[in-house]
């Protein structure tokens, strides 16, 4: 605990630097557990070919969005699924941190709010941007046609990173308010997996049921994966892109806000 605490923000520090300190912290606790390292790297080289291999016949299926591989068509749907499941459990170093006695001392210092839901935030974004990174290259060698170039799969990127902090404030928030992992992991869970099935990931939105293409139109999930589809066809449509990227921006802006408000629900529950 000792260690975990001398990256604690000091009192005089500005926001930046506390920023700097919490991110930091998190990476170093990073680099003492490899086996998560390994797993969470590993999940995104498994994910693509396992469910590409599984669902393959769907691009023999009329009506089905024309003209490219399935591969081509499930990689940002697979990098979307990545972070979703990723981030979902962004609180559980929060939870971990109540219960070594690590939050309450941050909450006595002169610490930021801000800084310390924004600093494992950055944290999962940094992850999901390897995660995404080995998709695509890993699309790319399996066959995948990125016909937009490096200008797509940067948009891909951004879109990925956007949805992971935007369910990283969510999931930070969720832990501030149930202070306990078995509730955060089925918090987790009854959000994460609908998300998923209630999205295009695997199947395009016109040859989803009616219910299911209407509620995908509203899913944060289907905006992060559809922007990165739409960057990376041959006649990008960057409007469409662009404000679905706008769209996770402001949610991810509102959880994160929600998350630093939270502290006080934690602080008047001790």
């Amino acid at each position: 605990m000792t260690a975990e605490l001398t990256a604690t923000p000091a009192p005089e520090a500005s926001f930046g630097t506390q920023f700097g300190a919490v991110l930091m912290r998190h990476l170093r606790l990073l680099g003492r557990q490899p086996a998560y390292l390994s797993i969470s790297l590993m999940q995104a080289v498994i994910w693509l070919p396992l469910f590409g291999s599984l669902f393959r016949h769907v691009a023999d299926v009329p009506g089905f969005d024309g003209g490219r591989s399935y591969l081509g068509y499930l990689t940002p749907g697979v990098v979307a699924m990545t972070a979703l499941f990723t981030s979902g459990w962004a609180g559980m170093g929060f939870i971990q941190d109540m219960e070594g006695g690590v939050m309450d001392r941050l909450l006595t210092s002169p610490a930021r709010r801000g800084a310390l839901v924004a600093g494992p935030i950055a944290y999962q974004a940094v992850m999901i941007t390897i995660q995404t990174v080995i998709i695509v290259v890993l699309g790319w060698a399996l066959g995948t046609h990125f016909r937009s170039g490096p200008a797509g799969a940067l948009v891909l990127l951004v879109a990925a990173v956007l949805l992971a902090a935007f369910i990283s404030g969510l999931s930070i928030t969720l832990a501030l308010l149930v202070r306990n992992e078995e509730s955060l992991i089925a918090a987790s869970q009854f959000i994460v997996l609908p998300l998923t099935f209630l999205s295009s990931a695997m199947m395009p939105r016109d040859l989803l049921p009616g219910w299911i293409a209407t509620v995908a139109r509203y899913n944060p999930v289907d905006w992060a994966i559809t922007a990165g589809r739409e960057a990376l066809g041959a006649d990008p449509d960057w409007t469409a892109a662009g404000w679905r990227l706008g769209a996770l921006a402001a949610l991810a802006v509102a959880t994160g806000a929600l998350a630093a408000r939270a502290f006080r629900t934690y602080q008047r529950s001790l």
